[in-house]
């Protein structure tokens, strides 16, 4: 109940600002536009006349918007097949390297922002599962005097660390079923819940996570900043931000070949394999429109993180980027 009335109160504060800015805009641009029962449609047009990308395309945001959800609704069902075969296979050797450089400990709380499918998540409670098995075998190699009855005691049987959790939020409740289909198929009952919920306005209250991930999702934001906004929020001191996401090539021959088989082989695996070559069109073109890794490093730093750094994968292919809430 708190969560929802805070994002009641932040919605309405958005608007009104949103609002006020509009009027203004139109009262210098256009003399008496917004002057009597008309005022209300005049700021809907203002909002209307906002434009960003959508791939290559110059849309209205809500457009895009609306763009967006679709095309992941469209490919949810082939997604997984789908980044198999574009990387190769190579996009789990990525998110391994995402899990391995976020080292999570049992008991920290992750948000899986764009989750979807539910790979992060899924990585992290192994993960965490492992460091808590790691430290029992520790713990009782260090406690020999102990009894058997002892150890068993003192580190009970489960099957994951219950005070560890991950929430995979995503916009798309398309992609959360498929996640929540392929949890099912893999045993997994506990550890994760599944929400729905926008990156620019979070369903939670401050303060609430340890870990904050959104892998290959961040670049179909409408409002990065605003995005990277609510990360900070949801974060608590010293939680972490880390984002996967398609980036610039660093090597010229590397830069060559990669834009040859993005535009020419993966919008044709998106007809041949999930029926939809427009959705990977703009998949690929979104990439070519995202910020290089030195521009989205100060966007984060914008937004508040301090000890913001990255790492690039393949070259640069993806880039893993970082940075605390201090």
């Amino acid at each position: 109940m708190a969560a929802s009335l805070r994002l009641l109160v932040r919605r309405l504060a958005r608007l009104s600002h949103r609002s006020i800015t509009s009027a203004a805009a139109n009262v210098s641009c256009r003399s008496g536009c917004c002057l009597g029962p008309s005022s209300s449609r005049c700021l809907s047009d203002a909002a209307e006349d906002r434009n960003t990308h959508f791939g290559f395309e110059t849309v209205s945001e809500a457009e895009k918007a609306k763009r967006v959800y679709k095309v992941f609704e469209n490919v949810a069902q082939k997604y997984d097949i789908m980044n198999d075969a574009m990387s190769l296979g190579v996009h789990r050797l990525w998110k391994d390297m995402l899990l391995h450089a976020m080292h999570p400990q049992p008991g920290a709380r992750l948000l899986d922002v764009a989750g979807g499918t539910g790979d992060i998540s899924f990585r992290f409670l192994d993960y965490v599962y492992y460091q808590q098995e790691r430290q029992k075998r520790r713990a009782t190699g260090s406690s020999q005097s102990l009894s058997w009855q002892d150890i068993s005691d003192k580190y009970p049987d489960e099957d994951r660390p219950q005070e560890s959790r991950a929430v995979v939020c995503d916009i798309n409740k398309e992609m959360l079923k498929v996640g929540k289909q392929r949890a099912d198929s893999m045993g997994i009952t506990s550890g994760v819940s599944w929400v729905v919920g926008d990156a620019e306005e979070l369903p939670f209250d401050d303060d609430q996570f340890d870990i904050y991930t959104i892998a290959f999702g961040i670049r179909n934001v409408t409002h990065i900043h605003q995005a990277l906004q609510e990360a900070f929020r949801v974060l608590k001191p010293g939680g972490r931000f880390m984002c996967l996401e398609f980036s610039k090539v660093t090597n010229p021959v590397l830069a060559s070949l990669y834009d040859a088989y993005s535009f020419q082989v993966i919008p044709v695996l998106g007809e041949v394999i999930a029926g939809d070559w427009k959705s990977y069109q703009y998949l690929v073109e979104s990439i070519r429109k995202f910020p290089d890794q030195e521009e989205f490093k100060g966007m984060i730093e914008d937004a508040g993180f301090c000890c913001v750094q990255y790492f690039n994968f393949t070259g640069g292919v993806v880039a893993l980027h970082s940075g605390f809430k201090l």
